[in-house]
Protein backbone atom coordinates (compact mmCIF):
# COMPACT_ATOMS: atom_id res chain seq x y z
CA UNK A 1 0.00 0.00 0.00
CA UNK A 2 1.16 3.51 -0.74
CA UNK A 3 2.67 5.05 2.39
CA UNK A 4 0.47 8.16 1.99
CA UNK A 5 -2.60 5.92 2.32
CA UNK A 6 -1.35 3.82 5.22
CA UNK A 7 0.01 6.51 7.55
CA UNK A 8 -2.27 9.13 9.05
CA UNK A 9 -1.05 12.70 9.16
CA UNK A 10 -0.67 13.92 12.75
CA UNK A 11 -1.85 17.22 14.22
CA UNK A 12 -0.32 17.53 17.71
CA UNK A 13 -1.68 20.34 19.82
CA UNK A 14 0.92 22.86 20.96
CA UNK A 15 1.70 23.51 24.60
CA UNK A 16 -0.98 25.73 26.16
CA UNK A 17 -3.34 25.27 23.19
CA UNK A 18 -5.78 28.04 22.29
CA UNK A 19 -9.26 26.59 21.98
CA UNK A 20 -12.91 27.42 21.44
CA UNK A 21 -15.54 24.99 22.76
CA UNK A 22 -19.25 25.51 22.05
CA UNK A 23 -21.72 24.01 24.47
CA UNK A 24 -18.91 24.27 26.99
CA UNK A 25 -21.19 24.84 29.97
CA UNK A 26 -21.75 21.16 30.75
CA UNK A 27 -21.36 17.56 29.65
CA UNK A 28 -18.92 16.69 26.89
CA UNK A 29 -18.19 20.37 26.20
CA UNK A 30 -17.17 20.97 29.81
CA UNK A 31 -15.05 17.82 29.74
CA UNK A 32 -13.19 19.12 26.68
CA UNK A 33 -12.52 22.42 28.46
CA UNK A 34 -11.10 20.77 31.56
CA UNK A 35 -9.01 18.31 29.55
CA UNK A 36 -7.51 21.26 27.69
CA UNK A 37 -6.94 23.10 30.97
CA UNK A 38 -4.86 20.17 32.18
CA UNK A 39 -2.55 20.92 29.25
CA UNK A 40 -2.34 24.55 30.30
CA UNK A 41 -4.86 25.47 27.64
CA UNK A 42 -6.43 28.84 27.00
CA UNK A 43 -10.11 28.26 26.38
CA UNK A 44 -13.04 30.33 25.17
CA UNK A 45 -15.98 28.61 26.84
CA UNK A 46 -19.07 29.34 24.74
CA UNK A 47 -22.60 28.47 25.81
CA UNK A 48 -26.14 29.82 25.51
CA UNK A 49 -26.31 29.59 29.33
CA UNK A 50 -23.88 32.23 30.51
CA UNK A 51 -23.81 31.08 34.13
CA UNK A 52 -22.94 27.53 33.07
CA UNK A 53 -20.14 28.88 30.88
CA UNK A 54 -18.81 30.86 33.84
CA UNK A 55 -18.84 27.76 36.02
CA UNK A 56 -16.81 25.87 33.43
CA UNK A 57 -14.40 28.78 33.07
CA UNK A 58 -13.80 28.69 36.83
CA UNK A 59 -13.10 24.95 36.63
CA UNK A 60 -10.65 25.55 33.79
CA UNK A 61 -8.76 28.10 35.85
CA UNK A 62 -8.76 25.77 38.86
CA UNK A 63 -7.26 23.04 36.65
CA UNK A 64 -4.38 25.26 35.57
CA UNK A 65 -5.72 26.81 32.38
CA UNK A 66 -6.90 30.22 31.25
CA UNK A 67 -10.53 30.78 30.32
CA UNK A 68 -13.14 33.28 29.30
CA UNK A 69 -16.87 32.57 29.34
CA UNK A 70 -18.75 33.81 26.28
CA UNK A 71 -22.50 33.91 25.82
CA UNK A 72 -23.17 32.39 22.39
CA UNK A 73 -26.24 30.98 20.67
CA UNK A 74 -24.75 28.83 17.90
CA UNK A 75 -28.03 29.05 15.98
CA UNK A 76 -27.20 32.70 15.30
CA UNK A 77 -24.55 33.21 12.62
CA UNK A 78 -23.53 36.63 13.89
CA UNK A 79 -22.86 35.27 17.37
CA UNK A 80 -20.61 32.50 16.05
CA UNK A 81 -18.84 35.07 13.89
CA UNK A 82 -18.38 37.15 17.03
CA UNK A 83 -16.90 34.11 18.76
CA UNK A 84 -14.29 33.81 16.01
CA UNK A 85 -13.48 37.50 16.33
CA UNK A 86 -13.21 37.22 20.12
CA UNK A 87 -10.72 34.34 20.06
CA UNK A 88 -8.47 36.35 17.76
CA UNK A 89 -8.69 39.36 20.09
CA UNK A 90 -8.09 37.31 23.23
CA UNK A 91 -5.58 34.67 22.11
CA UNK A 92 -4.36 36.01 18.74
CA UNK A 93 -5.30 32.74 17.08
CA UNK A 94 -6.86 29.34 17.71
CA UNK A 95 -5.39 25.83 17.69
CA UNK A 96 -8.56 23.83 18.25
CA UNK A 97 -12.25 24.42 17.53
CA UNK A 98 -14.72 22.03 19.19
CA UNK A 99 -18.22 22.32 17.69
CA UNK A 100 -20.08 20.55 20.46
CA UNK A 101 -23.31 22.43 21.26
CA UNK A 102 -26.39 20.30 20.66
CA UNK A 103 -29.95 19.48 21.68
CA UNK A 104 -32.34 16.55 21.23
CA UNK A 105 -35.77 16.04 19.68
CA UNK A 106 -37.41 12.63 19.39
CA UNK A 107 -40.72 11.49 18.01
CA UNK A 108 -42.23 9.99 14.85
CA UNK A 109 -42.05 11.91 11.60
CA UNK A 110 -45.33 13.78 11.24
CA UNK A 111 -45.77 14.06 15.02
CA UNK A 112 -42.71 16.20 15.67
CA UNK A 113 -43.69 19.82 15.11
CA UNK A 114 -41.99 21.86 12.43
CA UNK A 115 -40.96 24.34 15.13
CA UNK A 116 -39.04 21.54 16.88
CA UNK A 117 -37.49 20.49 13.58
CA UNK A 118 -36.28 24.06 13.00
CA UNK A 119 -35.00 24.33 16.57
CA UNK A 120 -32.81 21.25 16.38
CA UNK A 121 -31.60 21.90 12.82
CA UNK A 122 -30.64 25.46 13.74
CA UNK A 123 -28.56 24.32 16.71
CA UNK A 124 -27.21 20.88 15.84
CA UNK A 125 -26.53 21.41 12.15
CA UNK A 126 -26.40 25.13 11.41
CA UNK A 127 -24.39 25.64 14.60
CA UNK A 128 -21.67 23.35 13.28
CA UNK A 129 -21.91 24.83 9.78
CA UNK A 130 -21.39 28.30 11.23
CA UNK A 131 -18.49 27.03 13.35
CA UNK A 132 -16.74 25.61 10.30
CA UNK A 133 -17.63 28.56 8.08
CA UNK A 134 -16.11 31.17 10.37
CA UNK A 135 -13.16 29.23 11.80
CA UNK A 136 -11.82 27.36 8.76
CA UNK A 137 -10.57 30.58 7.11
CA UNK A 138 -8.76 31.49 10.33
CA UNK A 139 -7.10 28.08 10.49
CA UNK A 140 -6.13 28.32 6.81
CA UNK A 141 -4.59 31.74 7.36
CA UNK A 142 -2.62 30.37 10.30
CA UNK A 143 -1.59 27.31 8.33
CA UNK A 144 -2.42 24.89 11.14
CA UNK A 145 -5.04 23.78 13.63
CA UNK A 146 -7.73 21.20 14.31
CA UNK A 147 -11.51 20.95 14.27
CA UNK A 148 -13.49 18.44 16.33
CA UNK A 149 -17.18 18.16 15.46
CA UNK A 150 -19.34 16.29 17.94
CA UNK A 151 -21.91 14.19 16.11
CA UNK A 152 -23.43 10.95 17.43
CA UNK A 153 -23.84 7.29 16.55
CA UNK A 154 -27.33 8.48 15.59
CA UNK A 155 -25.63 9.85 12.46
CA UNK A 156 -25.43 6.32 11.06
CA UNK A 157 -27.67 4.16 13.29
CA UNK A 158 -30.95 5.65 11.95
CA UNK A 159 -32.94 4.53 15.00
CA UNK A 160 -36.71 4.90 14.76
CA UNK A 161 -38.54 7.87 16.30
CA UNK A 162 -35.32 9.89 16.28
CA UNK A 163 -35.46 11.44 12.81
CA UNK A 164 -34.72 15.06 13.83
CA UNK A 165 -31.67 14.05 15.86
CA UNK A 166 -30.54 11.49 13.27
CA UNK A 167 -30.80 13.97 10.40
CA UNK A 168 -28.84 16.72 12.12
CA UNK A 169 -26.07 14.40 13.30
CA UNK A 170 -25.84 12.76 9.87
CA UNK A 171 -25.33 16.25 8.48
CA UNK A 172 -22.49 16.87 10.95
CA UNK A 173 -20.91 13.57 9.93
CA UNK A 174 -21.14 14.38 6.22
CA UNK A 175 -19.83 17.92 6.72
CA UNK A 176 -16.86 16.57 8.67
CA UNK A 177 -16.05 13.93 6.06
CA UNK A 178 -16.23 16.51 3.28
CA UNK A 179 -14.10 19.01 5.16
CA UNK A 180 -11.54 16.31 5.91
CA UNK A 181 -11.06 15.82 2.17
CA UNK A 182 -11.02 19.54 1.36
CA UNK A 183 -8.32 20.19 3.96
CA UNK A 184 -6.26 17.07 3.26
CA UNK A 185 -3.45 19.07 1.63
CA UNK A 186 -3.23 21.47 4.57
CA UNK A 187 -2.00 21.17 8.15
CA UNK A 188 -5.57 21.33 9.48
CA UNK A 189 -7.08 18.20 10.99
CA UNK A 190 -10.77 17.29 11.12
CA UNK A 191 -12.23 14.75 13.54
CA UNK A 192 -15.87 13.77 14.06
CA UNK A 193 -17.05 12.15 17.30
CA UNK A 194 -19.92 9.66 17.30
CA UNK A 195 -20.79 8.43 20.81
CA UNK A 196 -23.84 6.39 21.72
CA UNK A 197 -25.30 7.02 25.18
CA UNK A 198 -23.38 9.35 27.50
CA UNK A 199 -24.85 10.81 30.67
CA UNK A 200 -25.00 14.53 29.97
CA UNK A 201 -27.53 17.35 30.34
CA UNK A 202 -28.96 16.60 26.89
CA UNK A 203 -32.01 15.08 28.58
CA UNK A 204 -32.70 18.33 30.44
CA UNK A 205 -33.48 20.12 27.16
CA UNK A 206 -34.92 17.14 25.31
CA UNK A 207 -38.16 17.67 23.41
CA UNK A 208 -40.37 14.63 22.79
CA UNK A 209 -43.85 13.97 21.44
CA UNK A 210 -44.95 11.68 24.31
CA UNK A 211 -44.24 10.63 27.89
CA UNK A 212 -43.44 7.17 26.57
CA UNK A 213 -40.57 8.53 24.47
CA UNK A 214 -39.35 10.65 27.38
CA UNK A 215 -39.17 7.47 29.44
CA UNK A 216 -37.38 5.60 26.65
CA UNK A 217 -34.75 8.31 26.28
CA UNK A 218 -34.16 8.48 30.02
CA UNK A 219 -33.72 4.74 30.38
CA UNK A 220 -31.32 4.49 27.44
CA UNK A 221 -29.15 7.43 28.46
CA UNK A 222 -29.05 6.34 32.09
CA UNK A 223 -27.64 2.99 30.98
CA UNK A 224 -24.64 4.71 29.46
CA UNK A 225 -21.40 3.89 31.25
CA UNK A 226 -19.06 6.07 29.20
CA UNK A 227 -18.35 9.44 30.82
CA UNK A 228 -18.02 12.83 29.10
CA UNK A 229 -14.42 12.90 30.30
CA UNK A 230 -13.64 9.65 28.50
CA UNK A 231 -15.21 10.93 25.28
CA UNK A 232 -13.23 14.17 25.43
CA UNK A 233 -9.88 12.48 26.08
CA UNK A 234 -10.41 9.88 23.34
CA UNK A 235 -11.39 12.64 20.92
CA UNK A 236 -8.34 14.77 21.67
CA UNK A 237 -6.04 11.77 21.26
CA UNK A 238 -7.69 10.84 17.96
CA UNK A 239 -7.48 14.41 16.66
CA UNK A 240 -3.77 14.57 17.40
CA UNK A 241 -3.27 11.26 15.57
CA UNK A 242 -5.11 12.62 12.54
CA UNK A 243 -8.03 10.20 12.86
CA UNK A 244 -11.27 11.26 11.24
CA UNK A 245 -13.69 9.02 13.16
CA UNK A 246 -14.04 8.60 16.92
CA UNK A 247 -16.62 6.00 17.94
CA UNK A 248 -15.98 5.64 21.67
CA UNK A 249 -18.28 2.75 22.64
CA UNK A 250 -18.39 -0.86 21.52
CA UNK A 251 -22.11 -0.63 20.67
CA UNK A 252 -21.43 2.20 18.26
CA UNK A 253 -18.58 0.32 16.60
CA UNK A 254 -20.76 -2.79 16.22
CA UNK A 255 -23.55 -0.75 14.60
CA UNK A 256 -21.04 1.01 12.34
CA UNK A 257 -19.53 -2.28 11.16
CA UNK A 258 -22.74 -4.29 10.83
CA UNK A 259 -24.60 -1.66 8.82
CA UNK A 260 -21.74 -1.48 6.34
CA UNK A 261 -21.27 -5.22 6.16
CA UNK A 262 -24.94 -5.96 5.46
CA UNK A 263 -27.29 -2.96 5.09
CA UNK A 264 -30.36 -5.13 4.46
CA UNK A 265 -29.75 -7.29 7.52
CA UNK A 266 -29.27 -4.17 9.61
CA UNK A 267 -32.54 -2.70 8.34
CA UNK A 268 -34.35 -5.97 9.19
CA UNK A 269 -32.90 -5.91 12.70
CA UNK A 270 -33.92 -2.30 13.31
CA UNK A 271 -37.49 -3.09 12.25
CA UNK A 272 -37.59 -6.04 14.64
CA UNK A 273 -36.30 -3.91 17.51
CA UNK A 274 -38.80 -1.13 16.77
CA UNK A 275 -41.75 -3.55 17.06
CA UNK A 276 -40.34 -5.69 19.88
CA UNK A 277 -41.80 -6.26 23.34
CA UNK A 278 -38.51 -5.04 24.78
CA UNK A 279 -38.95 -1.67 23.10
CA UNK A 280 -42.54 -1.46 24.32
CA UNK A 281 -41.36 -2.01 27.89
CA UNK A 282 -38.65 0.60 27.48
CA UNK A 283 -41.28 3.11 26.33
CA UNK A 284 -43.14 3.00 29.66
CA UNK A 285 -43.79 6.52 30.96
CA UNK A 286 -41.31 7.62 33.65
CA UNK A 287 -42.40 7.04 37.24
Amino acid sequence: MNRELSVAKKYPLPAAPRAVVTGGGAGIGRAFCIALAQRGGRVLVADIREEAARETAALVRAAGGEAEAVLCDVAQADQVEGLAQRVMERFDGVDLVVNNAGVGVIGPVGDVSLDDWRWIVDINLWGVIYGCHYFVPILKAQGAGSIINVASAASFAASSEMAPYNVTKAGVMSLSETLNVELSDTNIGVTVVAPTFVRTELLDRLRTTSDELTGLAGRLFNRGKTTPEQVALLSLEAAEKGELYVIPQLLGRVIWASKRASPNAYRWLMRRIHHSQWMNRMRRPPD
